[in-house]
């Protein structure tokens, strides 16, 4: 009787397996059919085109310099010497820590295959990076969309990624922030799918893709904060032994790099460091907290970063190029006056009483306009690096603005600034349709404005990490207004 029951079973289950092939062909062919077709052409296309404006940037604009060469050093001196060490002038090593290790070590991977300070096929790689996630990107919108808008939401936030000049031109920068997109990207698809079925590879790629951002920058973790809410709550849903497995899993992985990365600086310099200093300093060296408030209660743009606050200190402080806006009085114009002088006698360096003198200045403006320091000032910095003219890595000079000077780039700039405005526009649409993950979106967006603020020193590039939502809400920003359907309430929370 068991044979015979087992042998209808599997009969049964023979039967199945063909009625459901059956129903799967339609549907199978009917992809197939949209992948030769408009869907799929439509793809293609996007990321033929994101291929060509990439290599095409590569050809115009590479360029290795400043952080480039920090970051590369890094990576030369643990493939040569097995040490994470920076070199002064004369050839000595120096242990750092400040900067993380996640981009030293994908510029020493990539050196180890390509060859030793082979910049082209870093840049090669990171393309490779940003078009996947592209992908990703798409995919996530396609999750996330409303029903009736998926394929259209999918095609043009991949279309708004592909094209994105703000992002692609910094893949053929040898920086951070291509990888810190990708992370970002990653992180974003793998929610996705786990808010749809709770896998082991959706939460450990959510995992490893946060984990990622933050070893890249300080600020990655922030992705990570923002999304681990919805992974947790999809998380609660399953199995109890799921559950605790799977969280488990999650916080050894993302725990063990920052457990070794705080261990060695712990062993090398004796203090507790599981990130990267704020001020990019080794400990014992001076962070001159001083000049620091005392630029918070002026600095409002990119030209005052690029002008003075790179520049100082081992470098020319030249009083002329502070705004009026630096001063509330002439007693406070005579004041920097004379530490500017005493700057230049001390030999263009810093020293504890320039310091001191710059925090009693600060201390004077800001008592004479908290408001100002406090709420206006860091309010226009975010302002500033949303949207000024992603401009700072083209040959443009800092005063596009002055049309006399140079009227091509002038108009050039406002075109760059009203296409950034049009991209969040979008990205503000789209955050009004209410696709699912949008809270976490806003928050996200919250955190690190909220971040950005504390700042002294704006740059527009600070904000290229909001670029991946952007594309995903701006993409089903255009599907809404491209589609002749209203969507199902079912998808729109």
């Amino acid at each position: 009787m068991r044979l015979e029951a087992l042998s209808y079973t599997v009969q049964y289950e023979c039967m199945e397996a063909a009625r459901r092939s059956q129903l799967a062909q339609p549907v199978l062919e009917t992809c197939f059919a949209r992948m030769k077709t408009g869907a799929g052409l439509s793809a293609i296309a996007a990321l033929a085109a994101g291929i060509a404006l990439r290599f095409w940037m590569l050809r115009e604009f590479f360029e290795i310099s400043g952080d480039s060469r920090i970051y590369g050093g890094l990576a030369k001196n643990l493939l040569l010497h097995g040490q994470y060490a920076i070199t002064d002038n004369s050839g000595v090593l120096h242990p750092t820590l400040i900067r993380l290790p996640g981009y030293p070590l994908f510029l020493a991977a990539c050196f180890q295959i390509f060859g030793m300070e082979n910049y082209f096929w870093v840049v090669v790689v990171q393309i490779v990076c940003e078009l996947a996630g592209c992908t990703m990107l798409a995919a996530t919108a396609w999750r996330i969309s409303p029903e009736q808008w998926r394929t259209r939401a999918a095609l043009a936030t991949l279309w708004l990624a592909c094209l994105c000049p703000f992002t692609a031109v910094y893949t053929v920068a040898t920086l951070t922030e291509t990888l810190s997109c990708f992370a970002i990207a990653m992180a974003l698809w793998s929610v996705a799918c786990f808010q749809s079925r709770q896998t082991w590879s959706a939460a450990v790629g959510f995992t490893l893709a946060a984990t990622w951002a933050a070893l890249l920058r300080p600020d990655g973790a922030l992705v990570g904060v923002a999304f681990a809410i919805p992974m947790l709550a999809a998380l609660w849903r399953g199995a109890v032994k799921k559950r605790a497995a799977v969280a488990l899993a999650c916080v050894v992985i993302a725990a063990a790099p920052f457990a070794a990365w705080t261990a060695r600086n712990w062993n090398a310099f004796h203090v507790i460091q599981p990130l990267a200093p704020r001020y990019a300093t080794d400990p014992g060296e001076p962070t001159w907290p001083g000049w620091q408030r005392w630029m918070k209660t002026w600095c409002l743009d990119f030209v005052s970063t690029y002008q003075i606050y790179w520049n100082v200190p081992d470098g020319e402080f030249d009083l002329s190029k502070l705004p009026d806006h630096a001063f509330d009085s002439q007693a406070q114009r005579d004041e920097t006056a004379a530490i500017a002088k005493l700057y230049e006698d001390n030999g263009e360096d810093f020293s504890p009483e320039i310091d001191a003198r710059f925090a009693k200045l600060a201390d004077q403006r800001i008592a004479d306009n908290p408001l100002r320091y406090y709420v206006w000032l860091p309010a226009g910095r975010v302002a500033d690096m949303l949207f000024r003219p992603r401009v700072e890595n083209l040959p443009i000079d800092l005063d596009w603005w002055v049309y006399g000077h140079h009227r091509a780039e002038t108009r050039f700039s406002w075109a760059y600034a009203a296409l950034n405005a049009l991209f969040l526009l979008l990205a503000l649409i789209g955050l009004c349709m209410r696709p699912k993950l949008w809270p976490w979106m806003l928050f996200y967006f919250g955190m690190r404005c909220g971040l950005l603020a504390t700042i002294e020193a704006p740059e527009a590039r600070y904000t290229l990490e909001f670029f991946p939502m952007v594309f995903v809400l701006g993409g089903i920003g255009i599907a809404r207004f491209t589609s002749d359907r209203r969507p199902s309430t079912e998808a729109s929370h």
